[in-house]
């Protein structure tokens, strides 16, 4: 009789496992910036290329999930498609500095314990978003710095690439044109913050992030970026702050933001979202909604966020005119957005 109750409660056991590993949703959403984005900007050509390359990295990270990967590696390799893309303000896309170089910024959350990983102003690794891993899983800090970090990444066994890797035509030009704006704007005004401030919200923004959940109902975020155009005195803006620019708990959810940094930073906009899922209740959608267009907008915060919670839930609100956006989980098929109303 006990043997039999034993084989029972093995079986029980066993088919409430694979029930779990059948209900368990899997769910990966990024971005690519959020800011000006307008269609009158964009050629059908150009648009079309955009959106094919969104498509490309949402679906390798939920390529890796479906497969039964984790949420790290699901968040890494989507980061990295979009690290390696012209396309966006991270690796091979990124802005110029004010002296005509590039410093990246990166970091990455694990939800099962808050380990995170995060790397500021190197100037030599093509996908930081992968130093920002390593410093996670093989250091005992949370963020190193320039030649520091780069320092960790030659023992690490990292390749390395010049720093005109980056270089960009586009990205050229728009330092050209903010460094006019700024040396109009030192003429009448001597002060740099003023000056900067003139500065319009597109040089100030732009970032690659994902955030995703696996089968083993672990969430993960990342968050990679070239920083703001023209920035000085080695700038750091919020993507590799965390809980500023990342944050992951499987208490509450994932998220990867976008936007003009410093305000990310001084209102700890990733932090505050799972916060009030975690301690309110709220839904993803209405804590990332008050976050967003409550709490930034009011004090001139632009930017947007991607969220995705234990329920395989996705949310991906924006202040802005656009936001380069994908998602797709087990209960929705890809989805690929710009503008405003896509």
């Amino acid at each position: 009789m006990k043997y039999a109750t034993l084989l029972a409660a093995i079986g029980f056991a066993v088919s409430s496992i694979s029930a779990f590993a059948k209900t368990q949703p899997i769910a990966i959403a990024i971005h690519g910036g959020a800011g000006t984005i307008e269609k009158s900007r964009f050629s059908p050509e150009q648009e079309k290329a955009y959106r094919a390359k969104l498509k490309e990295a949402v679906e390798a990270g939920y390529k890796v999930l479906e497969q039964g990967g984790e949420s790290l590696d699901a968040v890494t390799t989507a980061v990295r498609i979009l690290e390696d893309s012209p396309f966006f303000n991270a690796g091979k896309g990124a802005v110029y500095t004010y002296e005509g170089e590039h410093e990246l910024d990166a970091s990455i959350m694990d939800g099962r314990n808050r380990q995170a990983g995060a790397v500021a102003g190197v100037r030599t690794l093509k996908n930081p978003i992968d130093l920002a891993r390593s410093v996670m899983e093989n250091s005992v800090h949370v963020m190193l710095s320039g030649e520091g970090a780069e320092q960790f990444a030659k023992l690490q066994g990292f390749d390395f690439v010049d720093n005109r890797y980056f270089d960009t035509k586009h990205r050229y030009e728009a330092l050209i044109r903010a460094k006019k704006k700024l040396h109009k704007a030192n003429k009448t005004n001597k002060d740099y913050q003023a000056a900067h401030q003139a500065l319009a919200n597109e040089y100030k923004m732009g970032t690659v992030g994902a955030v995703a959940l696996d089968k083993n109902g672990n969430l993960a975020a990342g968050t990679s970026t070239g920083g703001m155009t023209a920035k000085r005195y080695g700038r750091v803006g919020d993507s590799p702050v965390i809980g500023a620019g990342t944050f992951a708990d499987n208490r509450s959810c994932a998220v990867s933001a976008t936007g003009h940094g410093e305000y990310f930073i001084r209102y700890s906009v990733a932090s505050d979202i799972c916060a009030r899922v975690e301690y309110q209740g709220k839904s993803i959608e209405q804590a990332g909604k008050e976050v967003i267009h409550d709490v930034l907008m009011p004090i001139g915060g632009t930017g947007g966020v991607i969220i995705v919670d234990t329920k395989g839930n996705i949310s991906m609100p924006f202040n802005t005119k656009g936001m380069y956006r994908a998602s797709k989980s087990s209960n929705q098929e890809t989805q690929v957005g710009i503008f405003k109303h896509d």
